[in-house]
């Protein structure tokens, strides 16, 4: 396993855990030392040795025990569970990051624990936020939750290793997205899907309205800041969808527009698709399923989102077409890691065509 984290020695693992500070985690040349650099605060070092984990520097920072947890998790796909021993801060444990292992040897750090924490992935203000109280309302009929008033800006950030690239979703603004979104809902291979050509007047109040909408939070997706697509990501309870099936509270789905064509196929879907269901459930820890409705003629896109976890749940008509339920379960996510691709040859696959572009 070691030789496994000598990669970081050549190219840093990229973080930006609480706060939005920047930091990297990076390896010795064996790959059995690991350092979590941050600006404005001291290295953190931990040896990794045997597949143990053990912080050098005393009682290291909780931020700098979730980097170096990503950094290994993301190196070593398959490694069962990162193992530690040493002295760590109450916090982790408290947060449930940390557990005792089942031996009574050290701690453990459980991948689906870890990745389900806000801190390392979701913005400052939006983990300050944290779950909106409940409170139920009614809208056009449809009892649901009161939902949380939107947050400006990058609302979720996570490197992607085998790219070697960030992607980054941030809310939409009017006056730096509209015409970029007026390109793209003008370009024929993405009117034919969403219908909605016009000219910019027409895009400026189409974002106005989905950011006056409580249910739709609209978003621009970036990679390493250029922005590469538009994301609808709505709760379902008062979406169209919800007549269709036994919608829950804090059911969320998505639509998704990719406009820029160096940025289609399957190693961008690698790391979008995952990272937009990642940020859905970090949202809010209450969501407990994503749906979508893809055409069910849409054969491609479906055997994606099953490569995805998501399974299919039936056909039904909508008044302007057939689509297929799709729906994936919080606890498959996570329990699987489905955040990145698992067979090797499709993340091998996706590093050859981003080399290629």
């Amino acid at each position: 396993m070691t030789s496994e984290l000598t990669s970081l020695s050549q190219h840093p693992f990229l973080t930006s855990v609480t706060a939005g500070l920047p930091g990297q985690v990076r390896a010795s040349a064996d790959g059995t030392l690991l350092t979590v650099s941050r600006a404005g605060a001291p290295d953190s070092r931990f040896s990794w040795t045997g597949g143990v984990l053990r912080p050098l520097d005393g009682i290291p920072d909780a931020a700098d025990v979730l980097a170096v947890a990503e950094a290994v998790y993301a190196t070593q796909p398959g490694l069962p569970v990162l193992r530690g021993e040493g002295p760590l801060g109450r916090a982790l444990s408290e947060a449930g990051v940390v557990v005792a292992s089942a031996d009574g040897q050290g701690w453990e750090i459980p991948a689906d624990l870890l990745w389900q924490q806000a801190g390392p992935w979701l913005s400052p203000r939006g983990q300050a936020a944290g779950c909106y109280p409940l409170l139920h309302t009614m809208t056009n009929g449809k009892r649901h939750p009161l939902r949380r008033p939107k947050i400006d800006g990058v609302l979720y950030e996570r490197f992607i290793p085998w790219l070697n690239e960030t992607i980054s979703f941030r809310l939409i603004d009017v006056e730096q997205d509209a015409e970029r979104l007026n390109r793209w809902m003008n370009d024929p291979r993405v009117a034919v899907i969403w219908e909605e050509t016009g000219d910019l007047d027409v895009h400026r109040a189409y974002i106005e309205t989905k950011l006056a909408d409580p249910h739709m939070v609209p978003v621009i997706g970036c990679f390493d800041g250029q922005p590469f697509g538009y994301f609808e990501v709505y709760w379902a309870k008062e979406n169209r969808i919800a007549p269709y099936y036994d919608a829950e509270d804090f059911d969320r789905g998505w639509h998704v527009l990719v406009g820029e064509d160096a940025y289609r196929g399957k190693a961008r879907v690698s790391a979008w698709l995952p990272s937009l269901m990642h940020f859905m459930f970090l949202d809010d820890p209450r969501t407990q399923r994503i749906v979508g409705e893809p055409a069910a003629s849409h054969s491609q896109q479906i055997r994606n989102l099953e490569r995805s976890g998501f399974a299919k749940v039936k056909q039904f008509s909508f008044p302007h077409k057939r689509a297929m339920l799709v729906m994936l379960l919080r606890e498959r996510f996570f329990g699987e890691r489905l955040w990145a691709p698992q067979d090797d040859s499709l993340r091998a696959a996706a590093v050859t065509s981003v080399a290629a572009e």
